[in-house]
């Protein structure tokens, strides 16, 4: 939480400054934020490729390893806005990694890489780890399509909207001549159809008109080309924004323009998908009079001084690069009122001034200037407002690195003006060197580098490292997601943050310039002190997690709760586990401190204190995250082969050499067409049956139990020597009365069940009872097993078999896998081509006590220029970046 919310939660009471300010500390420092930043092998992949990855948590307020989430959750999301892929991972000392294999099933496009924890749903999605990849797909797509579009005014006014779709092979030659059939959609909506043929190019024109684009969304075309074979290959590309118009906005400094006192005004200039545009013009009075000029000086941002006469209106004559121009009614100016101007350009300390209207004037009141930095007050002052013009020089070495917030607060405790600044304090920084021991290498030669952290304050640090070939996997400096650009910068941001990494890659007064135009315009918003001090306080419904939970809830089966209930977890996969637990007096009960891996089956059983089953089990609600809109629309490529081009040319060479090795294989497989003559059905296709769904001695399905009333009243008599005892536990005759084993959808169940299971659930029961069907199950199958499938059974959240009876799957753990670096010092017979384009990964590097760590690897086949990047955080939560280049001959 931030200060603010302290402040309207206090100021009613008017306590002390003193008093208000430690209760701020208190407060923050008891309810933590997280970030989250995501280190990549690369920052672009080819299908077959195995993304790599490292997650760190920092602590917004300080960095207490012991508040942070210990689970991590991260999503592969596709461009319509589905997860493909998921991994759920656990943290240790705020660190964790993985990888995520991308299957050839994949489609080129824009995917997403989500990041986040459960603290982190408390401020929502806007301030998740979100970062567009484009992801090519040559290797199983033999045609590439690519578009291009230009716009034009209708008569009516309308978009008119020309494309050009481009079809090629993977050599760049045109398909042509070629009969297609396409849709064009916008969101969900068909807009326009029809059919043509490519001409001798495999180019085929497409001219539609553009849906406005009030609500957002974006539009795709799907073609199905028709190959010489006959079949119908079905591609689709997306839709440039369906607008050609420049939003632009002006933002007075602070919020307010005082009558009589110079304002900066900052404004930004955008086209649809929200990339800065150039823009020039002239300030103007109400008389048309031109004060000043101005134009753009990055990605469309700029400002202007204007100092407002009272009775005067102003307006800004604004030209675009397309000859256009429009007048944009600039911020009336405020009569009464206070507004801060802040001079950020020196690099050890902040200049602000404080004005105030004349009417404002109070020999007995005073203003406090506050900076605070994800709710951490780090400076404070106040002064009598006898003045209309206030000073104040704030010392940068106090402040910590990032977005901080200036807050002018009144006599009253109520904030009345903020304005944002962005301070790069070096005393938050780890000044880390990384060498190698030589610049030029051959190929399959050994690496040596080694890193230092100078003068550290805690020597003690974690590391993760890639290394790529740069000449085939080009970094993009200016726009690059790294540990510097996430954790000071995006993740304090709503919407699309442009280049972030330029601001980092300078420290010269025109970056300064440029970064402080950007908090101007796009400006703080993970706090709102309006929304605050209205009393619209967001509560925390979201905990850190330090374990995984299963929790719930025991009734009667009159509804109403069970104090002190018995509840049992059991779970089968990988050995079997039970662990038994007493609901509280509301009925509740908790499962905690809980470690599984994916796909682990459980079955939670409830009793009352007589041991008796007529009770009923009903689970907390645990909501999937939702996935938003992709916010960074600006960094989606319409033609994602093309751009990547070379480098899925470079991946096609090396998967093939992977293939011919068996270290890689396709999963998709165009196979011949095949003539079925005989089609067999297996009766029970969502069995979890270990030999295989349908293996079994016998199988009775939904049908054969439709003049039942019972398990034990069905079965007998259509299971040959099958019979049930008095409390309707079942066995074989010839186990003489031994109790077979009952599995319900994968999950072992007592055998005292099958008297209550609801027989209309049942879609399939397997009998085992040979050698050869119950060998697979060991010891627990001796007497005969048998397996019941629900028609439930098929991959929903929860099964409730009976009232007092439910099995679920939940997400658990995903299973890490180890980096391959070969290591040709050792195996010199390998002469297999080595085309690996990331050469080293290596997650977790520990620096020792005096700050110095190691790592060393082999070149590849492949000459170039190659590129080491190596990021890192201490205990202390400062960061670390360095980059290091060398040449393989």
């Amino acid at each position: 939480m931030s200060m603010i919310l302290v402040l309207a939660a206090f100021h009613l009471k008017e306590e002390s400054f003193d008093i208000l300010t430690k209760k701020i500390d208190t407060y923050v420092r008891s309810n933590p934020q997280e970030k989250i930043y995501v280190h990549l092998d690369k920052p672009y992949y080819a299908v077959g490729d195995t993304i790599w990855l490292k997650a760190y948590i920092a602590n917004a307020t300080n960095n207490r390893l012991s508040n942070l989430s210990k689970i991590v959750y991260i999503d592969l999301i596709n461009d319509r806005d589905s997860i493909v892929q998921g991994l759920t991972l656990p943290v240790a000392e705020g660190m964790c990694w993985s990888s995520l294999s991308l299957s050839d099933s994949l489609s080129e496009g824009n995917y997403r890489l989500r990041a986040y924890t459960t603290l982190m749903q408390n401020t929502g999605p806007d301030f998740f780890y979100d970062k567009t990849l484009k992801i090519g797909n040559n290797w199983s797509n033999k045609v590439s399509l690519k578009a291009t579009y230009s716009y034009h005014k209708e008569r009516n006014g309308e978009l008119g909207v020309a494309s050009s779709l481009q079809f090629a092979n993977n050599d760049g030659v045109g398909i042509t001549a070629k009969e297609l059939t396409y849709e064009v959609v916008w969101n969900t909506k068909v807009i326009k159809r029809g059919s043509g043929k490519t001409n001798s190019d495999g180019k085929f024109a497409l001219n539609f008109i553009s849906p406005k684009n009030e609500n957002g969304g974006r539009g795709r075309i799907i073609a199905s080309l028709t190959m010489p074979d006959k079949k119908k290959l079905v591609k689709e590309v997306l839709i440039e924004a369906a607008s050609d118009d420049v939003d632009v906005q002006f933002f007075p400094e602070s919020g307010n323009l005082i009558e009589g006192f110079p304002g900066k005004i900052t404004f930004k200039a955008v086209n649809p998908v929200g990339k800065g545009v150039p823009i020039s013009g002239s300030l103007r009075d109400q008389d048309a009079n031109i004060l000043s000029t101005f134009n753009s000086a990055f990605l469309g941002m700029g400002n202007i001084i204007l100092t407002p006469e009272a009775g005067n209106t102003y307006m800004a004559h604004v030209k675009f690069a397309d000859g256009s121009e429009h007048n944009y009614q600039l911020p009336k100016a405020q009569k009464s009122g206070y507004a801060i101007s802040v001079n950020n350009i020196d690099s050890s300390k902040i200049q602000v001034k404080i004005y105030v209207s004349k009417d404002l004037l109070n020999e007995t009141g005073q203003l406090k200037l506050l900076v605070q930095h994800n709710g951490i007050l780090s400076y404070s002052s106040s002064s009598v407002i006898r003045k209309q013009i206030i000073t104040a020089t704030i010392p940068k070495k106090d402040l910590t690195s990032g977005i901080n917030q200036i807050l002018l607060i009144s006599d009253k405790n109520l904030p009345i003006c903020e304005r944002l600044v962005f301070v790069k304090n070096n005393a938050d920084l780890l000044p880390i060197k990384m060498e190698s021991n030589k610049a030029v290498y051959k190929k399959r030669e050994q690496v040596r580098m080694s890193f230092s952290i100078p003068g550290a304050s805690s020597g003690l640090a974690a590391f993760s490292v890639a290394v790529t070939n740069a000449d085939i996997v080009v970094p993009d400096l200016e726009n690059e997601s790294n540990i510097f650009t996430t954790l000071l910068l995006t993740s304090d941001l709503k919407g699309y943050v442009e280049k972030p990494n330029h601001y980092f890659l300078s420290d010269d007064v025109q970056t300064t310039i440029e970064l402080d135009n950007l908090m101007l315009t796009q400006g703080w918003t993970r706090y709102s002190w309006k929304d605050l001090i209205e009393n619209k306080l967001t509560q925390q419904s979201f905990k850190a997690e330090q374990s995984f939970r299963i929790t719930g809830t025991i009734n009667r089966l009159s509804g109403k709760p069970l104090p002190y209930g018995k509840v049992s977890l059991y779970s089968s996969t990988k050995g079997f586990f039970m662990v038994d637990t007493v609901a509280d007096a509301s009925g509740h009960f908790v499962f905690d401190n809980l470690y599984y891996t994916d796909s682990t089956n459980f079955l939670i059983q409830g009793k009352n204190a007589k041991d008796k089953l007529k009770v009923e089990i009903k689970m907390d609600p645990n909501p999937a995250q939702t996935v938003t809109k992709n916010k960074n629309s600006g960094d989606i490529e319409l033609n994602v082969n093309d751009a990547l081009s070379q480098y899925i040319r470079n991946s096609n060479i090396y998967f093939e050499e992977q293939l011919k090795q068996g270290f890689l294989s396709r999963s998709t497989v165009q196979l011949n067409e095949v003539k079925i003559t005989k089609k067999w059905v297996n009766p029970a296709p969502n069995s979890a049956n270990l030999n295989g769904p349908g293996v079994a001695d016998k199988i009775l399905v939904a049908k054969d139990f439709k003049n039942c009333f019972s398990i034990p009243q069905c079965l007998p008599g259509r299971i040959p020597g099958l019979m049930f005892s008095v409390e309707g536990i079942p066995s074989l005759m010839r186990m003489n009365g031994k109790p077979m084993a009952i599995f319900i959808d994968g999950m072992k169940v007592q055998p005292d069940i099958l008297q209550y299971f609801p027989i209309d659930d049942v879609e399939s029961v397997e009998l085992l009872n040979s050698a050869g069907t119950m060998a697979i199950y060991g010891s627990q199958g001796g007497a005969g097993i048998l397996l019941i499938t629900t028609k439930r059974g098929n991959g929903s959240t929860y099964n409730h078999y009976t009232p007092w009876i439910v099995s679920f799957i939940p997400k658990g753990y995903t299973l890490s896998k180890e980096f391959y670096s070969p290591k040709y010092a050792i195996d010199k017979s390998n002469t297999d081509e080595d085309l690996r384009t990331t050469v080293y990964w290596n997650p977790n590097i520990i620096s020792d006590a005096s700050g110095k760590g190691k790592f060393d690897f082999y070149t590849s086949d492949q000459p170039g220029n190659y590129r080491a990047v190596l990021e890192g955080i201490n205990l202390n939560g400062e960061i670390a970046r360095q980059t290091l280049t060398f040449q393989v001959k």
